[in-house]
Parts: C-alpha cells; sequence; structure tokens
C-alpha cells in the first residue's frame, strides 16, 4: 500500500491558493549572502544582486532588505510577477507546484504570511538564513568557477581562461563586483553580518552555511561555538560540503557536530554535494573529490552521530550526471535502508544546472531525457509504503525530477545556431579540461562517445 500525499507536498498544494499569482514568502524570510563578493538574493533563483555597502555601517540587516529586494516585495504584493522570479512562473504555466508553494509552504515562512500579505513587514528579519564567508575551496568542479573556488582562481591565474565563446572563468571577468575579497582581506561585508548576528540569531529557524568549502573556514566554527555556547532548541543548522577534505580537517568537524547534535539544536542537515554515482565520472565532474573518502565520511556520519540530525545529497543535475544518476539514486536506497530506521536520514536534492549553459542538460541529444526518465520510471516504480516508511523514493522527489526531465526536452525547441554553439563549446572547455588536469573524457565517460564526436564536430568547424 503506498503512502498518501506527503506533509512536504500538503503544505505546498495548501499554500498555492493563499499565495495567489504572485507572492513568495521567501522574497521577506529567506536570503541567501555571498558575502567574499558583498551578493545576495532572496533564494537560488533569481540572479545575485550587489548589496550596497553604505547602510551596512547603521544597519546590518541591510545586508538582506536592500533597496532592490524591497522593490520585488512591493511588485508581488501588487499580485504582479518580478521578471527575476521566472523559473517558478515557468514552472506553474505547466499546471507543477513550484519552489514557490514549496518554501512557502514550510513553518519558517508560512508562520510569518499574514504580516506579509498585510504589509506589516517592511524590514523583516529573516527566518531562513544561507551564507557563504569565503570561497575557499579544495576541489575544482566542473560548472564552479573562480567565485566560488578559490581553486579554480588558481588555476586560471596560472592558466588563463578555457577557450569557450563566453568568458567563463576568465580571470578578467571575475573583477570588481565578481572579485572575491580574499579570507586574509578585511570584508565589510562580513564585518557586518557578525555585528548583525546577535539581532539576526534569536529569530532563525534556518541558517545554513555554504562555499567554497564551509570546512575550511574559521567563521564556521565561530557559529559552531556561538550556538555551544548560547542553546537554541528549535534552531535547523545546515551544512553544505563536499565531504572530501582532509581527514584532520573532517575529524575536527565532526566533533563539533557531534557536540551540537546531542545538546543544542533542533536537527542538523548535513548537505553533500555529490552529482553521480559512478565512482570516476562524479571525481571527474568534481575535480580533487576523492570518492572513496566521502563514501567512508558520509557512513561515519549517519553512524555515529544518530541524534538530531540528517544527510541530504546534492546532486546537481548537468549533462555528465545523466550517465550515473541511477547508480547514485541506489546508493540513497541502501542508505536509507540502513539509516532511516524511525525517520527519514537520508535525502536528496536535483537542482537543475543553467550556467555555464555548455554543462545544461538542454543541449544534450533527446535519448538522454529518455534515459533520465527510465530512472524516474523506477524510481515511481520504487516509492515509499505504508508499511515500508522511510525505504523508497518520496512523490515529490519523483514529481522534481520529472519536472526537470520537462526543462531537460525544453532543449528541443532552442535554436539550433545556439545549441551547436553550446556544444562547440562543451568539446572546448572538456578538451582544455583534460590537458590541464590530466584526465580522459572519453575514458571516463564512453557511453557519451558519439555525443563527444558531435560537439568536436561543431566546434572544429565553426
Amino acid at each position: 500500500m503506498t503512502v498518501g500525499k506527503s506533509n512536504f507536498m500538503s503544505a505546498a498544494d495548501e499554500m498555492k491558493d493563499k499565495l495567489g499569482p504572485a507572492l513568495c514568502l521567501a522574497k521577506w524570510q529567506q536570503v541567501s549572502l555571498h558575502l567574499p563578493t558583498g551578493l545576495t538574493n532572496s533564494c537560488y533563483h533569481p540572479p545575485l544582486h550587489k548589496i550596497d555597502v553604505t547602510p551596512l555601517k547603521d544597519n546590518p540587516g541591510a545586508l538582506h532588505n536592500t533597496e532592490y529586494k524591497k522593490q520585488q516585495r512591493v511588485i508581488m504584493l501588487k499580485n504582479e510577477k518580478p521578471d527575476e522570479c521566472s523559473y517558478c512562473w515557468n514552472i506553474e504555466k505547466h499546471g507543477q507546484l513550484s519552489d514557490r508553494h514549496y518554501r512557502s509552504g514550510e513553518p519558517w515562512a508560512a508562520e510569518h504570511y499574514e504580516e506579509i500579505v498585510q504589509g506589516n513587514s517592511d524590514n523583516p528579519i529573516p527566518s531562513y538564513v544561507e551564507v557563504n564567508f569565503n570561497h575557499a575551496c579544495n576541489l575544482k568542479c566542473s560548472y564552479c568557477s573562480p567565485q566560488f573556488s578559490s581553486s579554480w582562481a588558481d588555476e586560471v591565474t596560472r592558466h588563463g581562461a578555457y577557450p569557450t565563446s563566453m568568458p567563463h572563468n576568465d580571470p578578467n571577468h571575475f573583477t570588481s563586483s565578481r572579485r572575491p575579497i580574499p579570507a586574509s582581506e578585511s570584508n565589510p561585508y562580513v564585518d557586518a553580518f557578525w555585528e548583525w548576528w546577535p539581532e539576526l540569531y534569536p529569530k532563525l529557524k534556518h541558517f545554513r552555511m555554504t562555499g567554497g568549502e564551509p570546512l575550511m573556514d574559521k567563521n564556521t566554527y565561530k557559529v559552531f561555538d556561538y550556538v555551544l555556547a548560547m542553546p537554541k532548541p528549535d534552531l535547523h543548522i545546515n551544512v553544505t560540503s563536499n565531504f572530501s577534505v582532509e581527514q584532520k580537517l573532517y575529524d575536527k568537524y565532526h566533533s563539533y557536530v557531534s557536540q551540537l547534535c546531542n545538546t543544542n539544536i533542533e536537527h542538523f542537515m548535513q548537505f553533500v554535494s555529490l552529482d553521480s554515482g559512478i565512482h570516476r565520472q562524479a571525481e571527474y565532474i568534481r575535480d580533487g573529490m576523492v570518492y572513496n573518502r566521502v563514501f567512508e565520511n558520509v557512513h561515519r556520519f549517519l553512524d555515529k552521530i544518530p541524534n538530531r540530525n540528517s544527510l541530504t545529497f546534492i546532486a546537481t543535475m548537468n549533462n555528465l550526471s545523466v550517465p550515473g544518476f541511477k547508480n547514485l539514486m541506489l546508493w540513497i536506497l541502501q542508505l536509507r535502508k540502513l539509516y532511516s530506521k524511525t525517520y527519514q536520514r537520508v535525502w536528496f536534492d536535483t537542482p537543475l544546472l543553467r550556467s555555464p549553459t555548455w554543462q545544461s542538460l538542454q543541449i544534450l541529444p533527446p535519448m538522454y531525457a529518455d534515459k533520465l526518465e527510465e530512472v524516474v520510471d523506477w524510481m515511481e516504480a520504487n516509492i515509499e509504503t505504508a508499511d515500508k516508511p522511510f525505504q523508497g523514493f518520496k512523490d515529490y522527489e519523483v514529481q522534481r525530477m520529472r519536472r526537470n526531465i520537462d526543462w531537460m526536452r525544453e532543449g528541443s525547441k532552442l535554436d539550433a545556431d545556439y545549441v551547436k554553439l553550446q556544444r562547440a563549446d562543451f568539446y572546448r572547455f572538456f578538451n582544455e579540461h583534460d590537458k590541464r588536469r590530466h584526465t580522459n573524457f572519453l575514458k571516463t565517460f564512453p557511453e557519451m562517445k558519439e555525443f563527444w564526436d558531435e560537439c568536436r564536430y561543431y566546434a572544429q568547424n565553426q
């Protein structure tokens, strides 16, 4: 017997009617802060915009309540749709629940519904905060950039830009507002954050640290020390990591998380970035990663810290993740059977990669969407049941993947010359990737040879 609609989906469905055509509570209650560059947005779908540094001296809350964001809120309260939120509008055109519905339906946002619709929340203190303190990172993921990885910055400083048509990873492209402020330099945005922190902390429900690689960042442990000294029983702490740092550093982190989960918070969510379940392919996508180290740390986390925590895999859906996607799903099912005894401890998320465009799902031939559809059919056949909760896949996990495939198939409508250019850039990028990093695309992805040859043809004949 299958389970009924999940609480997560039910809350989103209920909130859909309340929100109307344009409102999203995340625009008030959620903020993503990229402090090395002084950029922000509410969720990860709209483009980042610059934080004006001037108001921060007197009002550090302006990290969240920027003038631009206030303008977007006014538009929403008029039941008009901001252009920057097109990701959700496009999903809703097909009659599907969007992230706007899911986010707004979560308790940390939903409890603020009345004050927001009544216009009584001009300068809200967010209840969901995501922060990147610096760009220090030990990996060079293929779709990342110097803006978010110091290893990437070091490589392009030594070797220059990759030979693609767009200035992705061009050292000259990451200057001025795009240039990350090194951790060794004074950063007014980080300073403002710590001034804001005593006011922010009591209101927090979810606090997430990303990077870069947070396990390498002193601010991560500064947060942990604060929470250990000032327990907050309703707080959810979330950390996104590649889980492939050196063992000594992981040991330090593991010790901190053990203490937090034993005494001080409601829940700790460990996010682990992993894009494929085939070892060599996962290491190729996320250059510098040691798959076996990730494997061991995942099991150690779930086995040795049994209280108040879960683990979520972030599988960023890019064109190289398709061949190994089912392998990853199989591992997730195994982990659920091992560690999800009384509640769901193992989760996954499948956000779509949109940039750089040559790594997008949309430039793949239709056969790749067909292959991914077969995997999702298998997932639906392994949906969790009432007699075996936490063992199978969730309804919204399957729905999200179907949504991703729909978006993937939209690639057939793209201009043919545009697609050829992106495929040419795909070859240019990964051909250079192999030279610089001593990798071999065809040995790693032999099932993609036909696509590789087509991309090479476009690169050589433009």
